[in-house]
């Protein structure tokens, strides 16, 4: 089935493989840092700016104790302070109630688990019943300037409460570090998760992608290099190779189209063969016939020299005739028993004349054969 697959929709596959490992890897990370940041966000707005706040308002409760502590020690002192600088302390410290409950009130905005709830309930009981019992009176006894009132207040119901605000307060700050340690502990754990499935997607897909691209690299190379290997032989002149097709993707069309040339070249040669074999026996042909054309042309050759003999000896029986006539006539005249003689002697020539006249008519057509013949030798000479 894979085999079917074209080399574009390979490589489309693999380029999909990969952009989607990268898009899973990458959403996977985004997810992560998204987590992260969102514990981040609640440590820091949940956990440490809580944190803050009761570490502030502690600070402020214990400030608060001290400047009451403070200044009825300096009263009882062997030197008192003056009465203006009680006041003064004493509206520091209402400054620092009214900034403990804007504080506290910015905390119980901030988001509270059960737990927290119900320790801030608590806080604020402990620190109600310390403000009333003990706080506030002793800060009106000393802007009253009662620092004997004062002093009974702090050695009694303020020092007896202190300590459950104390503990209230540090009991919440305990939970906001709880809370933070169990938000670590979460974020630690989801990074572990995230990490290790990370590292598995990756190692997974590195291997996956090795194993594609080995699959895709030798269905590639194995039939580019067997074309090519199909290609030097035939360049070579070997057109006895065995082409096979095994796919219909782009390789195997261009085995299949290797395999229509090699068929077609086996053909084309199959057909000079059979031409150059035809040509083989016209050129033999023609040759024989150039050669009986070349006897026959020796042969006529031959024929005109007897002729041409003929000829001669024709010509030397004319002359003989003549001089025996010139002889036969001087006979006519010399004497006329010769000319009976020669009468008949005559009649003897006249016959031969005509004979010869008869001869010359052949002559004369023989002349002409030799002429046809010249003119078809010169004829076959010039072919």
């Amino acid at each position: 089935m894979l085999s079917k697959l074209s080399i574009k929709s390979r490589l489309i596959f693999v380029i999909g493989f990969l952009s989607l490992l990268l898009a899973g890897v990458g959403s996977m990370g985004l997810l992560s840092l998204s987590a992260t940041n969102d514990s981040l966000k609640r440590v820091y707005q949940d956990e440490l700016i809580p944190l803050g706040q009761l570490d502030h308002i502690i600070r402020l409760v214990n400030k608060n104790q001290l400047i009451v502590a403070q200044t009825i020690a300096g009263q009882l002192s062997a030197f008192p302070e003056d009465a203006s600088v009680m006041g003064k302390q004493m509206d520091e410290a209402d400054k620092a109630i009214k900034e403990i409950d804007e504080t506290w009130k910015a905390y119980m905005k901030t988001q509270l688990s059960p737990e927290a709830k119900k320790l801030a309930v608590s806080f604020v009981t402990s620190r109600k019943k310390y403000g009333s019992q003990g706080l506030r009176p002793a800060m009106a006894a000393l802007r009253a300037k009662d620092v004997q009132q004062a002093s009974e207040i702090l050695q009694g119901p303020l020092n007896e409460n202190f300590p459950a605000v104390q503990q209230n307060i540090n009991a919440l700050i305990k939970l906001q570090q709880k809370d933070a340690q169990t938000e670590f502990t979460q974020s630690d754990s989801r990074y572990t998760t995230v990490r290790n499935t990370a590292i598995i997607v990756i190692l997974a897909g590195v291997l996956l992608a090795a194993f594609i691209g080995v699959w895709l690299i030798r269905a590639i190379t194995r039939p580019l290099n067997e074309a090519v290997r199909i290609a030097e032989s035939v360049a070579a002149g070997d057109l006895t190779q065995k082409i096979e097709v095994h796919s219909t993707d782009e390789t195997g069309r261009l085995m299949q189209a290797m395999q229509n040339m090699n068929t077609s070249l086996v053909g084309i040669v199959n057909q000079v063969r059979s031409g150059t074999e035809t040509i083989a026996v016209a050129s033999r042909e023609i040759a024989s016939g150039n050669a009986d054309l070349s006897s026959r042309t020796e042969s006529q050759a031959s024929s005109l020299e007897q002729t041409a003999s003929s000829m001669e000896e024709l010509t030397s029986t004319v002359k003989q005739n003549a001089e025996n006539a010139r002889q036969a006539n001087q006979l006519v005249v010399s004497t006329s028993d010769v000319a009976v003689k020669g009468g008949k002697v005559v009649g003897q020539v006249v016959d031969t004349m005509a004979s010869i006249k008869e001869s010359s008519r052949k002559i004369a057509d023989i002349i002409g054969v030799i002429d046809g013949i010249a003119f078809q030798t010169n004829i076959l000479a010039l072919n």
